[in-house]
């Protein structure tokens, strides 16, 4: 899905059509799976998962170009536009039907409209569809969404494990990376998976957050209610961070979670999303705080620091995932990145009070895990 010429989303007919059917048949794509697993079980036991590499985070805080810098390194892999609708069975898709896509196809802009270029072959989230289907409740906001050190699913485990090689087989990668905003309440339980994982979260100020979480959920409800296709395709791929079906992430506080669900229903977007960030985040740093080995695995980065201080702030990031990044690469890398100048938060005396009165505690946490001012 990409936006239009015209200004809006195009959702293609057939994505529409084949997503609907992977999405109804998951049971049986679930077989399929298995059976690819099987069929290339020699190739898949020779691919070590090593140092996997999370990219997680509230929507709009730079996931995206996190993910796009670390799948442009020799060696890193991660799923791609192309791979959609058939996630569950990767290799069979690639190598008999993923020409469906055009190779040639030229860069268009996403849906987001954020000036962001995506061609079949762009990094993208999928990972997504997996979770949803062995956690079948993972996005009700009415219970806990969070999966820590105690979670068992050995089900799930063994089926990602080899998901995550015929990842790294296809693209012929030896690091597997992940973009996955929800996976910020499941970094307990991915350590405990894969000890050697990388986490890298990235936290933006929160006013411009705030504004960039309205401004897209305001165009996606928009898109929705003019193709209803668009806000099936976003529920199939588990995207309800913002649009008609907007749902909280359940970190353990029920009471919060229905407060903010109630702000977004009363049409109090701005205090709803910001109370929405400090309770993500206040999540993140709470559990950092109590897990000395999460917090050695775990990265923050501004956004802003990202922008204003690239170079320093991309050593810093490829030291933490182990990645290699020779000067003229970060340099050429450093050049792509720059703070947004299409649009600017526009809050009334009342928006900046919320935002300042629901996010300031936090905002001020992060200055102390960091070690300095984010002002």
């Amino acid at each position: 899905m990409a936006a239009s010429p015209s200004g809006g989303m195009e959702m293609p007919g057939w994505l529409d059509r084949l997503g609907g059917f992977v999405e109804r048949t998951g049971n049986l794509w679930r077989r399929l799976g298995d059976l690819e697993s099987r069929v290339f079980a020699a190739d898949l036991e020779a691919i070590p998962i090593d140092r996997p590499i999370y990219v997680a985070g509230l929507a709009r805080a730079g996931t995206t170009i996190l993910l796009e810098l670390l799948a442009s390194r020799p060696g890193v892999a991660t799923h791609r536009y192309r791979d959609y609708p058939p996630v569950f069975t990767p290799i069979f898709w690639n190598r008999a039907f993923a020409h469906i896509h055009r190779k040639d196809a030229p860069p268009t802009e996403r849906a987001h409209r954020d000036r962001i270029m995506v061609t079949p072959d762009s990094p993208e989230a999928f990972e997504e569809v997996l979770w949803m289907h062995f956690f079948p409740d993972l996005h009700d906001p009415a219970r806990s969404n969070v999966l820590d050190r105690d979670t068992e699913h050995p089900a799930f485990e063994r089926f990602y494990r080899d998901h995550i090689r015929k990842i790294l087989l296809i693209r012929g990668g030896t690091r597997y990376l992940s973009k996955g905003n929800y996976n910020l309440t499941r970094l307990a339980y991915l350590l405990r998976l894969f000890p050697d994982a990388r986490f890298l979260v990235p936290v933006r100020d929160p006013r411009w957050q705030v504004a960039s979480l309205v401004k897209q959920h305001r165009l996606f409800c928009r898109e929705e209610e003019r193709d209803p296709r668009i806000l099936a395709h976003m529920r199939r791929v588990g995207h309800f961070e913002f649009g008609l079906d907007l749902r909280p992430i359940n970190t353990g506080d029920t009471p919060r979670v229905e407060s903010i669900r109630a702000l977004w229903r009363e049409g109090d977007l701005v205090r709803g999303f910001a109370r929405y960030w400090a309770m993500l985040y206040g999540f993140l740093l709470d559990r950092l705080a109590a897990d000395a080995t999460l917090r050695a695995h775990t990265l923050l980065v501004r956004y802003e620091d990202l922008c204003d201080r690239a170079e320093e702030t991309l050593t810093r990031i490829f030291a933490h995932v182990e990645l290699p990044l020779a000067g003229e690469e970060r340099a050429r890398a450093a050049a792509r990145l720059g703070r947004p100048d299409y649009y600017r938060p526009s809050f009334d005396a009342a928006e900046e009070a919320a935002i300042a009165e629901e996010t300031g505690g936090t905002w001020a946490r992060i200055a102390d895990h960091l070690g300095r001012a984010v002002a």
